[in-house]
């Protein structure tokens, strides 16, 4: 393996195994922790506050699209990613390991593809954006001029533009998960033993 193999996979693809690794090893430890201690009934009530932090965490896409004003795009990317974690973190335990619903089912694997999917796009969005910005830096030390460098990197900004383009694949995923997020609940509501 080169250098620059091992590099890119301790920089780009074990933070992004790591990440999702620590998601499910903490709710399976949250979830025997509940069992162990016989609280499994916590678990059956916090898909609400995860799905309220995922929700939350969409302040960063009303901000990108211009529908809200107000907050730093950077910040709310960083609170968009960490709100996003915690609330997949709080729907898996509510998931927990109950193999009865193939509704809730469906609505927990699109949130499970859905949070693989922005973590793509978070690691190879800033792969990709530090490649052309070093690209870039590298041709202007050796006194390449901006037109130059523009059209030496014109396939590589191609490229940054497509890796760009994730969001194509993140949105409609995300708009899977909602609506069966959605129905889970409806579903959840009519049937509920309410005596």
């Amino acid at each position: 393996m080169s250098v620059r193999s091992a590099r890119l996979i301790s920089r780009e693809v074990l933070p992004f195994a790591m990440s999702l690794a620590a998601l499910a090893m903490l709710a399976l430890l949250v979830d025997a922790a509940l069992h162990l201690s016989g609280q499994v009934w916590i678990g059956r009530w916090l898909g609400i506050p995860g799905v309220a932090l995922i929700a939350a965490s969409f302040a960063y896409s009303l901000r990108k699209r211009k529908l809200i004003s107000s907050g730093k795009p950077v910040e709310l990317l960083r609170r968009h990613e960490r709100l996003a974690w915690a609330g997949s973190l709080l729907v898996l335990v509510h998931a927990g390991i109950h193999f009865n619903a193939v509704l809730a089912w469906a609505a927990l694997l699109a949130m499970l593809v859905n949070v693989a999917s922005g973590l793509t796009g978070k690691y190879l969005l800033g792969r990709a954006r530090t490649r052309l910005t070093g690209a870039r830096d590298r041709l202007a030390a050796a006194g390449l001029d901006a037109a130059a460098i523009d059209e030496r990197l014109h396939r590589d900004s191609l490229t940054y533009d497509l890796v760009k383009q994730w969001r194509v694949v993140h949105v409609p995923i995300t708009l899977a998960f909602a609506v069966l997020a959605v129905a889970h609940l409806v579903s959840t509501l009519l049937f509920w033993d309410w005596q």
